[in-house]
């Protein structure tokens, strides 16, 4: 039997279009601490407070987005989405203060959140029904190469522009914008407004039968919102390794990727529970070392083991989603999901910021740690058992 194509041009799009809204994301987001710090001076809680909204942000407009795409023509949504993405990136430009820097950031949160959503929505949609769970796996690569250039070409720019933080901002403000181009450029079926004829319910905004699996990727968000957020100042403070962010974000990068591609066939098989268990065993281990190991081998060892594991165990989480969803309800699914991841990271961001500031940053990673691990608990205990007993396909 054929399989049917899945790189088609509409896959091939989208998939970029997700590249540069996490290129331009990831550009900026490792090194935001320092500029923070450098630029207005601030504290590590209020570096972790300003950082905080824009995650905040994503978190509220998340449910709503995942209505509207399940509402409207979904390239509609994507372009107007993406629009503001783009737009939002000249505040960073513009702010001369660190209480103009996070309105911006606050407010930039909405269509990174609503933009996300609308993009995995219409991958799922262009993708071959009989390749979904491989699509998903795919399309985080996109995702993935975008966390291994973008904090690399972050310090390779820093450095070319004598540590001029405003030339990240110009870079991320063009990849948006190239992003916003090629949603343009995207030939989708027109979808038109259904005015709901039954009383819309919470359901239509958040999946409420994937409360056990939000809970267990919030836990997994929050352990990685610190990491990501903190590296590099505390490798900079702690262990002074000046310029291995990008390092740490590319190992991390080439984990996610080695274990998407090898996880993609078991997807493709329904072995979703098993890659989902995989990876977050492999993830606990590389917090553990990171927490444990004050030394270059924990911090970079960690990064890959890490990598490893939640290439494993996110696709395999949003496969969960998309299989405990009916159809009409694939993008209240798709913004469930990164509303739970929103919810975690944004806890670990500000979590992480108050217990560096008064415990230091030994206690912000083994925070991260034992968030982990209560989610791998709760996983074996009650997810796995609820996604195999209420799963639609």
């Amino acid at each position: 039997m054929t399989k049917e194509k899945l790189w088609n041009a509409n896959y091939l799009k989208i998939w970029t279009v997700n590249f540069m809204v996490h290129f331009s994301f990831m550009l900026i987001v490792p090194l935001l601490p320092l500029y923070l710090s450098e630029t207005f001076g601030a504290t590590k809680d209020t570096i972790g407070l300003v950082l905080t909204g824009y995650t905040v942000m994503a978190l509220i407009v998340r449910p709503f987005s995942g209505f509207m795409v399940d509402s409207f023509p979904r390239k509609t949504v994507l372009v107007i989405c993406g629009f503001f993405f783009f737009a939002l990136f000249a505040g960073y430009l513009a702010a001369g203060s660190l209480v103009a820097f996070a309105i911006f950031r606050t407010l930039h949160g909405a269509p990174f959140g609503a933009t996300t959503v609308a993009a995995s929505t219409v991958a799922i949609d262009v993708s071959p029904s009989s390749r979904r769970g491989e699509a998903i796996g795919y399309y985080g690569l996109s995702n993935n190469l975008a966390m291994a250039l973008g904090p690399a070409l972050a310090v390779v720019l820093l450095g070319a522009f004598n540590g001029n933080y405003k030339a990240l901002f110009w870079v991320s403000l063009v990849t948006s914008f190239i992003g916003l181009v090629l949603d343009l450029s995207m030939k989708l079926p027109a979808r038109d407004f259904v005015p709901e004829k039954k009383v819309i319910s919470l359901d239509r905004f958040f999946l409420l039968d994937g409360w056990r699996e939000a809970i267990g990727i919030a836990c997994f968000a929050f352990s990685y919102g610190i990491l990501s957020t903190y590296v590099a100042i505390y490798g900079k403070e702690e262990l002074g390794i000046t310029g291995g962010t990008g390092l740490f974000f590319g190992l991390c990068a080439i984990g996610l990727i080695t274990s998407r591609l090898t996880g993609a066939h078991a997807l493709r098989e329904n072995r979703v529970s098993r890659n989902a268990s995989m990876g977050m065993c492999v993830s606990i281990f590389g917090y553990l070392l990171f927490a444990a190991l004050h030394n270059p081998i924990g911090y970079y060892g960690a990064a890959l083991i890490i990598g490893l594991g939640n290439g494993h165990m996110y696709p395999a989480f949003q496969t969960m989603f998309i299989n405990l969803a009916p159809n009409s309800q694939r993008g209240t699914a798709n913004s469930s999901i990164l509303t739970s991841w929103d919810a975690g990271v944004g806890l670990g961001v500000l979590i992480g910021g108050l217990c560096s500031e008064y415990w230091g940053y030994y206690s912000a990673f083994w925070a991260a740690w034992a968030v982990n691990a209560f989610g791998v608990v709760f996983y074996f205990l009650s997810i796995r058992r609820h996604f195999e007993s209420n799963k639609l396909r």
